[in-house]
């Protein structure tokens, strides 16, 4: 089982999910649209496209981790 902090600058939960569980699900189930505006960050890196249907075991991931959408704000 894998400890997944998951979330968006606004809020962020943690789940544990099976280590063959893919990201899209995860961030379905934590209501994160995760196709607005924003970059999907897995433990700080950019996620590339096709990305979200992965497991967290092909990314090697084994115990814990970060999945975050982050929003850049334009400066006022």
């Amino acid at each position: 089982m894998i400890k997944v902090v998951v979330g968006n600058n606004v809020k962020r939960e943690t789940v544990i999910v099976d280590s063959n569980t893919t990201l899209r699900t995860v961030l379905e189930d934590a209501d994160i649209d995760y196709a607005g505006r924003g970059v999907i960050h897995l433990d700080g890196a950019s996620l590339n496209p096709g990305d979200l249907d992965k497991t967290f075991e092909q990314f090697g991931i084994t115990e814990k981790c970060f999945l975050l959408q982050v929003v850049k704000a334009d400066n006022a």
